[in-house]
């Protein structure tokens, strides 16, 4: 029986093995700051969508309740009111609570009800200020606290003929 000779070993250019050796983990550093990178787009997108979101939301609330303050109108003032002066006088008085009442019943938080109040409304014209507090899903790993959304709305009452 004969035996067979082994195959020799394809060549390696010269130093190939120890080459190998000192690039060893070299790619992973490029991991890490590439994962890093996607995170902080991955936190602009999500949480800059949050705040966009946050701050339409505090907006329609705003604009709802406005609204709902507005329908508080002074009854007797609108039925002794001469044809010519006919005006839907509204109770602005009431205006901050109506506000918070309406707020409550939409799931509002308490704190972000109290914060929510009417300014400079008169007789003629209701402004709201409706405030959300939320918190950022992802730049809350490395921020604290919480973050605020404002919005603003005014409404009138308008009598018809």
């Amino acid at each position: 029986m004969t035996r067979l000779a082994p195959r020799p070993a394809p060549a390696r250019p010269h130093g190939a093995r120890g080459e190998a050796r000192l690039d060893r983990g070299s790619g992973a550093i490029g991991i890490v700051i590439f994962a890093l990178l996607f995170m902080a787009l991955a936190a602009f997108v999500v949480d800059g969508g949050m705040a966009i979101s946050k701050r339409e939301r505090a907006a329609d609330l705003a604009e709802q309740a406005a609204r709902y303050a507005a329908q508080d109108i002074d009854v007797e003032a609108l039925r002794n009111a001469t044809e010519a002066t006919r005006t839907a006088p509204i109770n602005y008085e009431n205006c901050t609570d109506d506000i918070r009442h309406f707020l409550a019943t939409t799931g509002l938080d308490q704190a972000d009800v109290e914060a929510s109040e009417c300014h400079d409304s008169t007789a003629e014209q209701v402004n709201v200020t409706v405030q959300l507090t939320y918190q950022p899903m992802m730049t809350g790993f490395f921020f604290d606290g919480d973050l605020l959304a404002k919005g603003t709305a005014s409404a009138s009452s308008i009598s018809g003929n």
